[in-house]
């Protein structure tokens, strides 16, 4: 008989395995991750972008306030402070009732009547939420204030706005920029700037948001019902 056990063993080969193993380790797609990474973090980037837009338009409404000093700018808006002052002193009913003596002189005007009363109901309803609020602040700094921050929360209205027609992000964040920085709006908006602008183009385009989402939807409610 052959005696086998002083064969010699053959070496073994380690290196088809070690192939196996690197062929089976999983290779990483960085551009996947840090794709799936910018979706999770696009809504909170998204936020941060509108917040100093916002930001960005109040700060540009209220530098002639930082540069000189907080007045009150020409004829019409001295005319709505004044009538700002006589309805938080003298309440709601003697503003719908007053006969003006000093304006349209010598006819005098009445001013419940013939003006456009939404500018002043919501500074004065700032106003007495201020004082509700233990925060006591002067009609005439609200007044002062009013359409810069009616210009940040239009940039938020603008976003929202083109981002229900377009469905993008993108284009909600650029027209909010837009808006912001508009010198048509700006001159209309800045501090002291006291006049109707102030508040109608806030109530404008949140209008024309909330009517498409409602029109968006009960399309949707629609299509649910037919398809279920």
């Amino acid at each position: 008989m052959k005696d086998d056990t002083h064969k010699e063993r053959e070496p073994i080969n380690n290196t088809e395995s070690e192939d196996e193993e690197f062929e089976e380790t999983p290779t990483v797609n960085y551009f996947e991750v840090f794709q799936s990474l910018g979706k999770r973090a696009a809504p909170s980037i998204n936020l941060a972008t509108l917040g100093l837009i916002s930001l960005l338009a109040f700060l540009i409404r209220i530098f002639s306030v930082i540069r000189y000093e907080s007045v009150i700018h020409e004829f019409d808006p001295w005319f709505n402070y004044r009538v700002t002052q006589f309805l938080t002193s003298e309440g709601a009913y003697a503003f719908w009732n007053w006969y003006d003596p000093e304006s349209w002189y010598p006819l005098g005007r009445i001013i419940g009547g013939t003006t456009y009363p939404g500018l002043m109901f919501t500074s004065a309803l700032i106003h007495w939420l201020c004082n509700t609020l233990l925060f006591p602040v002067d009609i005439r700094n609200i007044c002062v204030f009013l359409a810069p921050v009616f210009a940040a929360l239009t940039a938020i209205s603008s976003y929202y706005f083109v981002k229900e027609v377009t469905g993008r992000s993108d284009g909600g964040l650029l027209s909010a920029l837009f808006i912001a920085i508009v010198p048509g709006y700006i001159s209309r908006s800045v501090a002291g700037s006291y006049d109707n602008e102030a508040v109608a183009i806030f109530a404008l385009l949140t209008t024309f948001y909330l009517f498409l989402r409602a029109v968006n939807t009960v399309k949707n409610m629609i299509y649910f019902f037919e398809f279920n």
